[in-house]
């Protein structure tokens, strides 16, 4: 087999890549370990950032995102047992949208799928070589059949723990990480949501977020151990304890619901350098993760994807070699922006240590600032909705 891009994963950054290679007529074969109703399903993120939203729909991939997302214009900081608005749209002329990672990719694969693009689900014993040569290899097994994929180009889009960049000859890369001390326990729930927006809250028991994933779903997190034992995590305890860390003035409490899935998520910042080795490409998660209080990891996975794609359709259709040798450095650019952000967002509204009193002060003064300060709000309103692309 041989096609001019080879990916590796069906998440969004490889399905954004092979989508948006497609409009420039461009050739790839997508491979993914997993099975399609698995990544169909799989919950992860749900936050689009403006420049998102917007390239699924130019790309003719939104007509569930602009029926189902949900546009939200701002974010509530919730501190002190009081809630603080921050106006995106007022402050920005932006917004960000509500649509669940899941979804996103049930809308990539059916257009790749109708339009004859070709996603090898369930394979295994994947191996990559020949990095360095103009016809880079992937060996795999599918349907119980040895195969063989050479490419021109080979873009690793299989996740933090996929093997892509666990292939590379050691030194190949500078590796940045960042561990943090306390995970989250995620929360799915059958109930309406109790706000119309996004509350992140600051909480003496520590870091709480409210948020959704459509009208009668809700998505909720609690800070905790990252070791957490799950079987000690009852509903009860679980409700306790979102109705005390979301307690604000008014009418507006925490609904209850049937829980769907609880799961705990590691907080960690980690990137590396260079998004490239050779004659492959480091896309999304296979080159940084992010802790997702800023909401940041699939939006930096279609940025990347949309980086890379352009850099192809100049190669194949112009000629021009250029935007693939600068790929790497125009994506880290951004990337240590959110990097930035996010180690931000996570530093402010989580509790490291309950018996530091200097920085439960220093986070309350931050907040507050945040809350009478336009300008603070402004440059945590334009990281949220999303920072410019470069191309």
């Amino acid at each position: 087999m041989h096609t001019q891009v080879a990916i590796l994963g069906a998440g969004p950054a490889g399905l954004v890549l092979s989508h948006l290679l497609s409009l420039h007529r461009v050739e790839s074969i997508v491979l993914e370990t997993k099975s399609r109703a698995y990544v169909e399903s799989r919950i992860r993120a749900g936050v689009l950032e403006h420049g998102t939203a917007q390239l699924l729909c130019e790309t003719g991939v939104g007509e569930r995102l602009k029926k189902q997302g949900m546009r939200h214009e701002g974010i509530n900081l919730g501190f002190s047992c009081e809630l603080h608005h921050i106006n995106f749209a007022q402050l920005t002329g932006k917004a960000i949208t509500v649509y669940g990672q899941h979804e996103v990719v049930k809308d990539l694969i059916a257009a790749r799928t109708s339009s004859g693009g070709q996603i090898l689900f369930e394979v295994a014993d994947v191996s990559i070589d020949a990095l360095s040569t103009n016809r880079p290899r992937v060996r795999f097994r599918h349907q119980g059949e040895n195969r063989e994929l050479s490419s021109d180009w080979l873009a690793g889009c299989d996740g933090s723990h996929g093997v892509s960049r666990t292939s590379l000859p050691p030194g190949a890369l500078r590796i940045f990480e960042k561990t943090y001390p306390f995970g989250w326990l995620g929360i799915l729930a059958e109930a309406a949501p109790s706000w119309e927006e996004l509350i992140y809250s600051h909480h003496e028991d520590g870091f709480a977020l409210f948020s959704m994933r459509s009208p009668s779903i809700t998505r909720l997190y609690l800070q905790c151990k990252p070791d957490e034992d799950l079987t000690k995590w009852t509903d009860e305890r679980i409700w306790e304890n979102l109705e005390r860390r979301l307690s604000f003035p008014g009418d507006k409490k925490v609904r209850r619901g049937r829980i769907l899935q609880i799961g705990v998520t590691a907080m960690r910042s980690f990137a590396v350098e260079p998004m490239q080795y050779g004659r492959l490409f480091l896309v999304g998660d296979a080159a940084h993760v992010v802790p997702a209080t800023g909401a940041k990891g699939m939006n930096l996975a279609v940025s990347d994807a949309w980086c890379l794609s352009r850099a192809l359709d100049n190669f194949y259709n112009k000629g021009r070699t250029d935007l693939l040798e600068s790929y790497s450095e125009r994506c880290l650019r951004r990337v240590w922006k959110a990097q930035r952000f996010s180690w931000w967002m996570t530093s402010l509204l989580h509790r490291f240590d309950v018996n530091d009193a200097f920085e439960l002060r220093r986070q309350l003064a931050e907040l507050d600032y945040l809350a009478s300060s336009r300008a603070a709000a402004t440059a945590l309103a334009e990281n949220y909705v999303g920072l410019p692309w470069e191309g």
